[in-house]
């Protein structure tokens, strides 16, 4: 889930950015400091967008910079419980696939892309259904529920390394999948009706 939120800091602006505008800099010296932290309660912020309040800057002996008391609006991703995820397979190991789900990474065990024993195939890089013949594929497009979220790493300040923080997903219920999988099973569904 994405949303915005407000948050007061100063931020420092140094001498040789005096010429820009003011808001423009602010803005772009707190998507430095900010970008891809990662807050337990709040998720992972993506970006600083807007610039509520500014206040006159105030100089501090010996820095030459000048500091300024700000509002402004911040965009996070948290995902939550049991939300549906639309993405993309970016990595197929033994025990999974890796999932990019918006600015973050979801891992999808084994145990729960189908209700079929799944096996890897490390020639392919692929995992592959027994019984169904489905197979998962680096690439592929799925659609996944989050079976749990537990935020932990505060300390990183990259997006980078917030990708480690995986978020367990599953496909093992209607309508999540492979697209193809869930477009397969609505057309047997229209057959049946019939």
């Amino acid at each position: 889930m994405y949303y915005k939120t407000k948050i007061e800091d100063t931020v420092r602006i140094p001498p040789y950015k005096f010429e820009k505008p003011l808001e423009e800099v602010a803005i772009e010296t707190l998507n430095e400091t900010y970008e891809g932290r990662l807050d337990k309660k709040l998720g992972l912020l993506i970006c600083v967008n807007d610039i509520d309040e500014i206040s006159e800057g105030r100089l501090i002996m010996g820095d030459g910079a000048s500091y300024h008391n700000v509002v402004f609006e911040a965009i996070f991703f948290k995902p939550e419980q049991h939300e549906i995820f639309d993405g993309e397979v970016i990595d197929i190991v033994d025990y999974g696939a890796f999932v990019r789900i918006g600015p973050m990474d979801g891992l999808i065990h084994v145990s729960q892309v189908t209700d079929d024993y799944i096996s890897y195939d490390a020639k392919r890089g692929a995992l592959i259904a027994k019984e169904s013949n489905k197979t998962l594929d680096e690439g592929d497009l799925v659609r996944a529920r989050a079976v749990s979220v537990s935020i932990k790493d505060e300390s990183t300040n990259n997006i980078e390394n917030n990708r480690n923080s995986k978020i367990p997903l599953t496909m093992r219920q209607s309508n999540l999948g492979r697209f193809e999988w869930i477009e397969e099973a609505k057309e047997k569904g229209k057959k049946g009706k019939q």
